[in-house]
């Protein structure tokens, strides 16, 4: 297979985009964390001297086993595929290559042939697969939010570098209260942020606790080992996850779930970004910084399309397609347990890669971006009829008799001037405000009716720091 044979894009045309999880999860990422498991588990039961025929390890035999996990490689991860060529059970395969290294004098120690019965004890495949699952979301998590909060953080920069540039507001896509261009950035950046202490706050839930979830086979060995605080402490502290103590066979997959709504919701917040940006080139607030040599259309040799934001926008519409799949699918499983999960679960990594994708695509947008701030000044100029707002609620602190409705015949449907808006501040129905008011509203303009937007677009770090 070559980039241009692929079936998939985060494997062809935008692989490079997706090499950061490769490591975790890819087949290789999931056979690894099956071995780290697989080790980490008979190291544990080493330590429970309530086990006996199983003697504490030394800490050259445990330098050993660190080395399985640590030196882990993809001639490793291939020796145990051809061993499931062989057995067509892909966890057996993680068992038997790790007592062949056991066995293998040369490599091994000899001492260690003593404990090949004690790998996988007691344990069901599902045992190992959830854990490992969960090890692969607790190392890919990592780079994915990393990547998000680069996202996040050029927004910022936006939301601060233009805190000041007053802009027309659009609601319902027509003229409305001005505000500022960082403002609106920082809507964004806000919104982006809460998601990413969400993702960091969702538990990476574990189980070890059988066929069923009782701890049946482990008490038909050791009945007097207190098994759910051995596998409580296994969880917590060796693999660093959270123990789940309720289970049937499968570790249910809730928090998958919630883990793949949060970033779901990420990259929802993302997909408007994108169309208000598209939209805001599209009225020319901003230009694009050109590169020599690129071709904006086949046959229209004057345009520069805002293909990063929409590559972005449908990136993450495959990855929203996948994500919810997975959300709504893992968490169901038929009575004590069902294998409608297993294949799902080995596309855990397409949304995600996905998702990244977008977020390069995104930042590379963003970057692109310089603002054409005469545009934004122009139809803040063009839009007097703004300025109703605040003359009208200053008439409402003088009492002055409906005056909502004596600012609407005057300007809805209208083309508003300066002169005319100025004429009707000078007027007899403002006589009953005082010469300090209306001097100030003489003074608006629709780029100084901003309100305190400068003011809360500087302090978006302040605000991200409090979540």
């Amino acid at each position: 297979m070559t980039p241009l044979t692929a079936l998939s894009p985060i494997d062809g045309r935008y692989a490079s985009k997706a090499d950061s999880l490769r490591p975790y999860l890819s087949e290789f990422g999931l056979i690894k964390a099956r071995v780290t498991v697989e080790i980490r588990w008979l190291q544990s039961l080493a330590d429970n001297s309530a086990i006996g025929e199983l003697a504490a390890f030394d800490d050259q035999t445990n330098a050993f086993l660190n080395a399985i996990v640590d030196d882990f490689s993809e001639a490793d991860a291939q020796a145990i595929k051809d061993i499931e060529a062989t057995t067509n059970h892909d966890v057996k395969a993680v068992e038997y290559f790790i007592k062949d290294r056991f066995r293998d004098k040369q490599r091994g120690q000899a001492a260690l042939e003593d404990s090949l019965e004690f790998i996988h004890f007691a344990c069901t495949s599902e045992d190992i697969n959830n854990l490992s699952y969960a090890l692969m979301l607790k190392d890919s998590r990592e780079i994915v939010v990393a990547k998000m909060q680069q996202v996040t953080d050029s927004i910022v920069d936006l939301a601060i570098t233009h805190a000041d540039q007053p802009m027309l507001s659009r609601t319902h896509g027509q003229t409305a209260s001005p505000t500022t261009l960082g403002k609106e950035m920082a809507n964004v950046a806000y919104r982006l942020a809460r998601q990413i202490k969400q993702i960091n706050q969702v538990e990476l839930l574990g189980k070890i606790n059988g066929a069923v979830g009782n701890y049946n086979a482990h008490f038909s060995a050791y009945p007097d080992v207190d098994w759910q605080t051995h596998a409580e402490q296994f969880i917590n502290e060796r693999l660093e996850l959270a123990f789940n103590p309720y289970t049937t066979q499968i570790e249910p997959h809730d928090y998958i779930a919630e883990l793949f709504d949060v970033v779901r919701r990420f990259n929802t917040i993302l997909i408007d970004f994108n169309r208000d940006i598209w939209q805001y080139i599209s009225l020319g607030y901003f230009k694009q910084r050109l590169k020599d040599g690129e071709v904006g259309s086949s046959t229209m040799p004057h345009k520069v399309n805002p293909i990063d934001f929409e590559n972005s926008e449908g990136n993450l519409g495959v990855a929203n397609a996948m994500l919810a799949h997975l959300g709504e699918k893992l968490p169901i499983s038929r009575m004590q347990r069902d294998l409608s999960d297993s294949t799902v679960l080995r596309n855990i990594g397409v949304g995600l890669a996905q998702s990244m994708i977008a977020f390069d695509a995104c930042l590379k947008g963003v970057g692109k971006l310089e603002l054409n701030a005469q545009r934004l000044n122009d139809d803040l100029n063009n839009a007097q009829e703004v300025l109703a707002e605040p003359i009208q609620t200053v008439m409402r602190r003088y009492r002055v008799e409906n005056p909502y409705e004596k600012l609407k015949a005057l300007t809805r449907g209208n083309a508003m001037t300066r002169e005319a808006m100025l004429t009707f501040v000078e007027s007899d129905e403002l006589s009953a405000v005082s010469d300090a008011d209306k001097a100030r509203l003489r003074d608006m303009t629709p780029a100084t009716y901003i309100g305190n937007a400068t003011e809360q677009a500087l302090t978006i770090k302040d605000w991200i720091a409090k979540l």
